[in-house]
């Protein structure tokens, strides 16, 4: 049995995940936003351990959050799935890009890391010019800062399995009725890399579309930018992204 910890698991993909993994009666904690979703995903998973919340547009709550997953003890696991879309630039960089950033700095060191990534990360702003809470970032940066974070944090911790999944089109809130991918599949492959024992689950530094290995854009394995990255939210977020 695992103990994973999943961020942005009340509806959608995350959800989907802690269903699974609850179904294989693995330790779930889950994320919510605010105590009403919380207190509604507890009454949907009843077997998960617990809910932490967080607001994780707010520096602050995402420190927090941080120290109260680290509470709990260890992870095996943790699989940074929140995300937002038609929101403020500001809105996008700090849940998308400094949310996951300051949780992968700050809590207790998992076996297995998982980040949400999207096929319009390729349409990313490689350059990270001009990146601030103030200025914030769109979607496609975003989801191009956290497939860099995968890669770095697979490069820098060789101890620990790192990977940038892309779950697809998918038919959530954010995707929209209409979209054509499968949600199932997305939620299948966060849950597989947190817990499989398959070869292929425990490698690190890719790129996965439903459990294969995938082309992404080929900035995002650039090391001088992903050290970029990571310099300037240490730099915005007072967290230095740890050496060991």
């Amino acid at each position: 049995m695992s103990k994973i910890f999943i961020t942005g698991s009340t509806d959608g993909i995350g959800f989907l995940a802690a269903e699974i993994l609850l179904r294989e009666r693995h330790e779930v904690v889950l994320h919510a936003r605010n105590a009403e979703r919380a207190a509604q995903v507890m009454g949907r998973l009843p077997t998960a351990e617990t809910v932490l919340v967080a607001d994780l547009s707010n520096l602050e709550e995402i420190k927090k959050l941080a120290a109260e997953a680290n509470a709990l003890g260890r992870f095996d696991a943790v699989i940074h799935n929140a995300g937002v879309y038609q929101v403020p630039e500001r809105e996008i960089f700090a849940v998308n890009t400094l949310a996951p950033y300051v949780l992968t700095s700050l809590m207790e060191r998992p076996e297995r890391l998982i980040y949400t990534g999207s096929d319009m990360h390729a349409y990313g702003d490689a350059t990270l010019s001009n990146l601030s809470l103030e200025s914030g970032a769109s979607y496609s940066d975003s989801k191009l800062h956290d497939v860099m974070l995968s890669m770095a944090v697979a490069r820098r911790w060789p101890e620990v399995s790192a990977n940038a999944v892309d779950p697809g089109w998918v038919p959530t809130k954010m995707g929209g009725p209409g979209a054509p991918d499968d949600l199932q599949k997305g939620a299948e492959t966060q849950a597989w890399l947190a817990v499989s024992d398959d070869a292929e689950a425990k490698a690190s530094g890719r790129y996965l579309f439903h459990k294969r290995e995938t082309r992404c854009f080929e900035k995002a394995r650039d090391v001088g930018l992903q050290e970029k990255l990571l310099a300037i939210c240490g730099e915005i977020t007072g967290v230095p992204f740890p050496d060991h």
